[in-house]
């Protein structure tokens, strides 16, 4: 089975979050692509990048998407934003899957969804409020994207995730560092657009689409 890995790089000072993609920051970043299709294969396929890297106290990571058939109707955070055009980040803190993982979706308007849970779809616990007021999001398209834009369409998220919020919910957090490892996959989907799609990086072997696979996560390296 196809081992899939990203390096995170490390950054010495913290990066000012306006979801554009061609900032000096990311200049020399690497970015990874979502190859992958679950289901049937989509009739769209938006070309979607991320790039990711890290400071002191935060993730900071960013979504590039080439698509098309846009739309975003969530109207506040824990909404169902994967009804909308969206992209998603999976991880376990570490490298052990059976301590449970985060899903953090956001869809193109800057609504996230995020929650924790140890067991897929069963034991899920919601961040609070307070906590997600202490990330950082910004996005390109408005706050609402209705009625869908059908014609091509560029759009960027960025986030600044801190790390310290993290350990509320999962006490065994491995701080990002050099060698340290972290367990993930990013997706991309749109189930309720004229065009839905669910996009993976790490490939996930399963008929029907089910981003609640941490079993499928690949793997990142902090450098």
């Amino acid at each position: 089975m196809k081992q899939y890995e990203y390096r995170v790089s490390r950054v010495g000072k913290p990066a000012h979050i306006d979801s554009q993609w061609d900032k000096s920051i990311w200049s020399d970043v690497v970015a990874l692509r979502l190859t992958h299709a679950m289901g049937e294969y989509p009739a769209h396929f938006p070309n979607t990048q991320l790039k990711m890297v890290y400071d002191d106290q935060s993730l900071i990571f960013i979504f590039h998407v080439q698509d098309q058939f846009v739309r975003a109707v969530a109207k506040e955070h824990q909404d169902a934003v994967y009804k909308d055009s969206c992209v998603e980040f999976f991880f376990t803190p570490g490298t052990d899957i059976a301590e449970g993982y985060f899903n953090l979706e956001m869809n193109c308007s800057g609504k996230i969804l995020f929650h924790f849970q140890k067991t897929p779809r069963k034991d899920s616990v919601q961040l609070s409020e307070v906590d997600i007021q202490k990330m950082e999001i910004a996005h390109g398209l408005p706050s609402r994207v209705e009625p869908e834009i059908e014609q091509p369409t560029v759009w960027t998220v960025e986030c600044r995730l801190p790390i310290a919020m993290l350990q509320t919910y999962f006490p065994n957090l491995q701080t990002p560092a050099l060698g340290v490892r972290w367990k993930a996959n990013f997706q991309k989907c749109a189930d309720n657009s004229s065009h839905p799609h669910w996009l993976t990086w790490a490939k996930i072997h399963h008929p029907t689409p089910d981003f609640h696979r941490p079993e499928s996560f690949g793997t990142l390296i902090f450098e």
